[in-house]
């Protein structure tokens, strides 16, 4: 429950008999244990995630990135869970100008958030090597859609237009990503799930690399807006130019995206315009003071 840890999103499977909430810090061994006790399978996700955040704050990113997940995987070890999956990031590899990386690829990560996600990933891999731990590692592309907080790129730049504000926009506009609709993510995790060989690591992509201006001019368009929308901001430091994922491997193991990237970012703005009590309460400045709370209880601060 950290500032991007919002109830609402579980508010559809909150009666769901298989669905069990526990609050607790990744980073605390006995509240994983509890947790954990009697799973057959665990899939990680819990992660820091904002690059931005990550080079003002790189502590959070270590501790819930890298001593989050040793955490998981010793109660992992303990109780012989079946299959650990770890979700992972195509951060690791940092930029490349040409071509795509695979899986076997040198990690050259470029940013704390991505060190730890490396950090991490070696660490699920020495966990299969050394004691047998049933790992297997996704490397997902930049993933949009339902629910993603707005301070990342897509959100971000749709809800700012959606209350008539200017979207910031690095640089000259040109990095480069690939980008994946989070329900074709969900379905490669899950189809990895029950698919994947065990100690190995998979590439999750789309094949829609896009300009962040291309984006951003796509957004616009939808939204009925000009490019005078746009406030061209400082660059961010150490800011990877391009992110491109082989996927060969999963789709040679029988897996293939099923959304097209333009119908998949229309559905995915009709959203924030239909759900406008969703993220209005997470922009106004809420969600910002709770996070200042939770940063300052977790690092013994008063006041």
């Amino acid at each position: 429950m950290t500032y991007a840890g919002n109830p609402d999103n579980l508010k559809d499977i909150e009666e769901n008999k298989n669905y069990e909430f526990v609050k607790g810090d990744v980073c605390d061994k006995n509240v994983v244990k509890s947790a954990m006790k009697g799973c057959d399978m665990v899939l990680n996700f819990a992660a820091e995630t904002h690059v931005d955040r990550s080079i003002g704050t790189p502590e959070d990113f270590i501790n819930t990135d890298v001593f989050g997940t040793y955490v998981l995987l010793e109660a992992a070890r303990n109780f012989k869970i079946k299959k650990f999956i770890q979700i992972s990031t195509d951060e690791v590899y940092g930029s490349i100008e040409t071509g795509s990386f695979e899986e076997t690829d040198v990690l050259n990560p470029s940013s704390p958030y991505a060190a730890s996600k490396a950090a991490a990933d070696l660490l699920v891999n020495s966990y299969f090597v050394t004691y047998g731990v049933p790992t297997l590692i996704t490397r997902s592309s930049n993933n949009f859609g339902y629910y993603q907080y707005p301070e990342k790129l897509i959100p971000l730049f749709i809800t700012n237009i959606i209350k008539s504000k200017k979207v910031p926009l690095y640089g000259d506009g040109l990095n480069i990503r690939d980008w994946i609709y989070v329900l074709d993510n969900c379905d490669a995790i899950d189809f990895i799930l029950h698919n994947g060989i065990l100690g190995e690591i998979y590439n999750i992509g789309a094949g829609n690399e896009k300009t962040n201006i291309k984006i951003t001019k796509t957004i616009l368009t939808e939204l009925g807006k000009d490019e005078s929308s746009i406030e061209y901001v400082k660059d961010r430091v150490g800011h990877d130019r391009r992110y491109a994922l082989n996927c060969q491997k999963l789709n040679k193991l029988g897996w293939k995206p099923k959304f097209k990237f333009e119908e998949a970012l229309k559905e995915t703005i009709d959203w924030y315009k239909e759900n406008k009590g969703w993220w209005e309460k997470i922009k106004s400045g809420d969600y910002l003071e709770y996070y200042k709370k939770h940063y300052k209880e977790r690092h013994g601060m008063k006041g």
